[in-house]
């Protein structure tokens, strides 16, 4: 993958690290107890809120915009109810409209990995317009490679895209009404 043009390192150097043997049973993930959860317990954080998720703005990142999508209840995606589920898609595609709407910005990349933590969380990177050996699966690798993008920007165009979302979907921008995990 280092020979790709996308690939952040050089082909020169690089060895591909030993596969460890696996190790069982796996550690449990941050939040596996509810009363233990991170996203339960600031649940009230965040740019757009409605009645079943809630949408955060990620800090200190180097790309223009990464967005973080919760269920406001203790899911994760294989538990998370038909109802949800179904907003999912039509949330996912909306967030995803809205961010390919901000001015230079060409595409917004999703992603959902799930072993950090229990309680589902979906990534929205945004790479920005030309910017085209950010494309791919190396996007979040590039944003922990890149300076710090200027946080009043991000803020910003993460205020469009709330803003966007209030209009398109309903919902609201601050945490009103809140849900409890558990």
């Amino acid at each position: 993958m280092t020979g790709w043009d996308i690939s952040p390192f050089e082909r020169d150097g690089l060895r591909v690290a030993p596969l460890r043997p696996p190790v069982l049973p796996e550690a449990p993930r941050q939040g596996e107890d509810p009363s233990s959860c991170d996203a339960c317990r600031d649940r009230g954080d965040g740019i757009w809120f409605n009645g079943g998720w809630r949408l955060t703005r990620i800090t200190g990142v180097g790309v223009p915009l990464v967005l973080m999508l919760y269920p406001r209840e203790h899911y994760d995606m294989a538990d998370l109810p038909d109802e949800l589920a179904a907003e999912l898609g039509v949330l996912s595609t909306h967030i995803v409209r809205h961010v390919q709407a901000l001015p230079n910005i060409s595409r917004a990349h999703v992603y959902r990995i799930g072993d950090g933590g229990a309680h589902l969380h979906i990534w929205f990177f945004a790479r920005p317009e030309g910017q085209t050996q950010l494309r791919g699966s190396w996007m979040p690798v590039w944003d922990d490679l890149l300076p710090e993008y200027p946080a009043d920007v991000a803020e910003a165009d993460a205020a469009i895209v709330a803003d966007a979302l209030v209009a398109s979907l309903g919902g609201r921008r601050s945490a009103a009404g809140e849900s409890r995990c558990g």
